[in-house]
């Protein structure tokens, strides 16, 4: 009878182990809402509990490095590929040859599979219809048109040292005055007298414009996009210059604890139906050719965008300088 009490308690024990050990840890610059849903399918079709904190792209990179002796996430799912690109730089993240990942053009992954492109997104601006007719101003469509002083106190993004989004304006300017960072920076000063505040998320900004907080933000447009279907007052307008847009990225943490699990949630965002349902249900577009789109959301191909080098944009020494520069002439100015 004893003999029979300790292996049934032995086979308990082994089961409660099991159970215990289907558990991945990520972190996620996706929106929450989507990050759970998303996670929650995963769970229901493998068993496997993701258990996830959810950041913007500059928080993750610091994250990591500050983690990098002991990771505590085995897989980052969501953020502008600059950020990824940043951290592979950094030795912060593993390669990964997925199978799921051979329908991703050559363009939108990482050719020594560090990171892969999961949708693109192209930076725009949104502004609250019923805020701009009670101040007497018209939605910006250009680049140029920020500057103008009527906006002053009424424009916010997010602030480049935690936020992907807002590094990413940086680099668009860098284009459109084609390298010339003495320009740039020179908009970005005069920009500053417009912005009200920065924030740390690059999807704040346009939650803020959809409650009328503020009636100008800078961000991506399937943020937007969101909240304009949710029933928000507002506009979105592309700038007329060309604008910069994200590639949102999926890399496994190097030293990752959960790596076998962290690999089928990777193979699984690429591949299940289900998961690419739920990007497409965000107005996400998905980079894998022939994708189903959701009719709202806003492509690449509708729009004018510059010529980005990602390689270029997400490399540290790149990244770090302009990042020192920006708060050595403007952040530390406010």
């Amino acid at each position: 009878m004893k003999r029979s009490v300790l292996v049934i308690a032995l086979i308990a024990l082994a089961a409660s182990f099991a159970v215990a050990q289907q558990t991945v840890s990520a972190y996620t610059t996706l929106e929450e809402p989507l990050a759970k849903a998303l996670f929650d399918k995963f769970e229901a079709e493998t068993g496997i509990k993701v258990s996830f904190v959810r950041l913007s792209g500059g928080e993750v990179v610091a994250r990591l490095e500050a983690e990098k002796a002991n990771p505590q996430a085995s897989i980052w799912v969501g953020a502008v590929g600059l950020d990824h690109i940043t951290a592979k730089g950094k030795g912060l993240t593993t390669p990964y040859k997925s199978r799921a990942a051979s329908k991703t053009p050559a363009e939108f992954k990482d050719k020594e599979n560090y990171w892969v492109g999961m949708y693109v997104g192209p930076l725009t601006f949104v502004t609250n219809t019923k805020r701009a007719a009670e101040l007497g101003i018209k939605a910006p469509t250009s680049w140029a048109d920020l500057l103008k002083p009527e906006y002053k106190g009424m424009i916010r993004v997010a602030n480049p040292n935690t936020s992907g989004t807002a590094y990413n304006v940086i680099t668009t300017l860098r284009y459109i005055y084609k390298g010339d960072e003495q320009k740039v920076y020179d908009y970005l000063k005069k920009l500053d007298a417009n912005i009200d505040q920065y924030t740390k998320s690059g999807s704040a900004p346009g939650k803020s414009v959809a409650i009328g907080e503020i009636p100008i933000a800078i961000g991506y447009a399937h943020d937007q996009v969101k909240l304009k279907a949710g029933g928000a007052p507002v506009v979105i307008t592309a700038p007329k210059e060309g604008t910069g847009y994200e590639l949102a990225s999926m890399s496994l943490v190097a030293g990752g604890k959960d790596a076998v699990n962290a690999k089928k949630l990777y193979d699984w965002i690429l591949s299940s139906p289900v998961a690419q349902k739920e990007f497409v249900n965000y107005y996400l577009v998905l980079v894998t050719p022939g994708a189903e789109k959701h009719p709202d959301a806003l492509s690449l191909k509708e729009i004018k965008t510059v010529k980005q080098d990602f390689l270029w944009d997400g490399d540290p020494a790149n990244r770090s300088r302009l990042l020192k520069r920006w708060d050595d002439e403007i952040g530390s100015k406010r």
